[in-house]
């Protein structure tokens, strides 16, 4: 990758650039997509393309906070960009009135279980989890036993998810970040000894997939305690300088993978912190936002956002804006889920005219009408609807009675559901 060039001093040409620039509003554009030299230098008309990178740069640094870890040094802007979409983040997925994104009350839960799985699911798949999301869902709603590793880390970060979910107000320690790890991280590395550990070592060097080049070689191990310290401290206390709690957790994001504290799972972990940070500066929506799935369809911008950083002098710019993108897509496909969601609990409501079915099971009909070959079991629905076991398969016998559904025998105690030989007939009666 291209390194910039490296910028001492600010000269004349670069006052009256920055200017020029300002007066065109492109140095807005460049400055609100946070564009690296490679693309900045291609933006303008001016010849001299290092007084041109020089010129953003000096309008970088007028509008950038200062912040260390240890002895690093690490900066971030204020742009227009920035300041719109955290005003819009406040007014949408914060506070305690609620949202206009739609979601009913009775609705939450299956929503935010939703949402779980789905971040599970995406955040394991960018580390490598190759299973399919439907088979993945399966095994959490049914409540499986991981067969593979892939369906271990799939599984483990749902878990973690939940358990954050629940300690969400608690504050961040050495030791409760190494339980984050260990959670995330069973049964799954290989060495089953460096699980819910810090490295020990200096042998960790993060390379480009592509090239197989060495891009990042993070802080020495002896580094290690006093650096995650001062990020547990930058997690639990506002700094005297206010820092917007949702730029303070995307630097949270990016220092557990810059800082790269494990041998492995350090992306998931990182990951994770964001999303309980999150929650625990009030921004409850993010509970219902899969910004892993966002992530793992750019991942290669993803990767460059790191990698911007860390060759521009640590300007954690690029690393921000990138994320606060990432966050507004997440936001408008969660508005689409729930538009979606609406629309089939609307499509089921005609199994609602049938005689003693009550609105969950109507859904179960239209699950197993779209889905001929559907199986499904009481724990599956005992999650989905968050209701209790009993309840669940007090639906699910009810359904048998109405000779919709029948039992599948799996042991002596196991019970699967299947759609009946006159499902078919039952359905067109009503029709």
């Amino acid at each position: 990758m291209e390194t910039p060039p490296i910028v001492n001093e600010f000269t004349n040409d670069s006052f009256h650039i920055m200017n020029e620039l300002l007066k065109s509003s492109e140095l807005k554009k460049i400055q609100d997509d946070y564009l690296y030299w490679n693309k900045v230098k291609y933006r303008t008309d001016f010849t001299n393309k290092t007084e041109v990178w020089s010129a953003v740069k000096l309008h970088r640094k007028i509008n950038s906070t200062l912040i260390k870890f240890g002895q690093y040094q690490f900066t971030f802007p204020n742009t227009d960009y920035i300041q719109r979409i955290l005003h819009f983040f406040d007014l949408n997925i914060g506070g305690t009135l609620g949202s206009n994104i739609g979601i009913a009350e009775t609705d939450k839960t299956k929503f935010i279980i939703s949402s779980l799985m789905e971040e599970a699911i995406s955040s394991s798949q960018m580390e490598g989890a190759n299973t399919t999301r439907k088979k993945a869902k399966e095994m959490i709603q049914k409540d499986q036993k991981p067969s593979t590793k892939s369906e271990q880390m799939i599984l483990n970060n749902y878990v973690t998810m939940r358990f954050i979910s629940h300690y969400k107000n608690e504050n961040l320690t050495p030791e409760l970040l190494l339980n984050i790890h260990s959670s995330i991280s069973s049964k799954t590395l290989d060495n089953k000894e460096e699980e819910g550990q810090f490295r020990n070592n200096n042998e960790i060097f993060v390379q480009d997939v592509m090239s197989g080049e060495n891009i990042h070689q993070p802080p020495p191990q002896e580094e290690l305690a006093f650096l995650i310290q001062e990020l547990c401290d930058f997690f639990n206390k506002d700094s005297d300088d206010f820092i917007h709690p949702i730029i303070k957790g995307c630097i949270i994001h990016f220092m557990i993978g810059w800082i790269h504290p494990f041998t492995d799972g350090n992306g998931r972990t990182a990951r994770a912190l964001f999303y309980w940070y999150m929650l625990k500066r009030g921004y409850w929506l993010t509970e219902y936002l899969s910004i892993s799935r966002i992530i793992k369809d750019t991942k290669n911008q993803y990767e460059k956002a790191y990698l911007y950083t860390e060759k521009d002098a640590n300007d954690l710019g690029y690393f921000i804006t990138y994320h606060l993108k990432t966050m507004s897509k997440s936001f408008d496909a969660l508005k689409e889920y729930i538009n979606r969601k609406q629309k089939e609990v609307v499509q089921s409501a005609r199994f609602l005219t049938i005689p003693g079915v009550n609105e969950r099971m109507a859904q179960l009909l239209k699950i197993v009408y779209d889905d001929p070959e559907r199986v499904l079991n009481s724990k599956e629905v005992e999650k989905r609807f968050a209701i209790s076991n009993f309840t669940a398969r007090q639906d699910l016998k009810a359904l048998v009675d109405l000779g919709f559904f029948k039992i599948i025998q799996v042991n002596k105690i196991k019970q699967n559901y299947i759609k009946s030989e006159g499902f078919d007939s039952l359905i067109q009666k009503m029709n």
